[in-house]
């Protein structure tokens, strides 16, 4: 119900901010500001993902937990699209996220309603028993189906080919 709300009043906002702003400035110095707003919001998108993608390279080099910069990573790619559409409401929402501390607020926000079911990182933990697990049944030949790998190989000889300049001792 709230996602309805929200597509029914982000609208009207913008149409009257619009109208108002137009009517307070006139109608070219209003058009101009929604293109510096778009073109500066492309800008500072830029080097806030850019930022964001060294964190998470960082956390993956760590080892640590990845949610934090990959929800920044997120909110900066909706903070994008909010600047680039066209509107004063949208582009106050869109520079709101691009701030590094209203990014951390709505992050403990919303980290406080989520619950992550399991993280795994590096690599696998061994393989508890159930179907497929454990040895071939007895009758069956071979490996079981999960083990095998299909596929088709073709054998390359490489040429022979010197590395050097022949002399007058070696037949190449």
């Amino acid at each position: 119900m709230w996602l309805f709300a929200a597509f029914l009043a982000v609208p009207l906002i913008e149409i009257a901010l619009f109208i108002q702003v137009g009517g307070a400035i006139g109608l070219w110095p209003t058009l101009a500001i929604v293109v510096i707003t778009a073109i500066l919001g492309t800008w500072l998108v830029r080097r806030e993902g850019a930022r964001a993608l060294g964190d998470l390279k960082r956390s993956f080099n760590d080892l640590r937990d990845p949610s934090e910069p990959l929800a920044h990573g997120a909110m900066i790619l909706v903070s994008g699209a909010l600047l680039l559409t066209p509107g004063f409401f949208t582009d106050a929402c869109g520079f709101a996220l691009l701030v590094p501390g209203v990014r951390r607020w709505v992050f403990e926000r919303v980290r406080d309603r989520v619950v992550a079911q399991s993280f795994t990182y590096g690599s696998q933990p061994p393989r508890q028993p159930g179907p497929g697990a454990g040895p071939a049944p007895r009758g069956t030949k071979g490996p079981r189906s999960d083990d095998v790998i299909d596929a088709d190989f073709e054998e390359v000889t490489p040429g022979k080919r010197p590395t050097h300049q022949p002399s007058g001792w070696t037949r190449h």
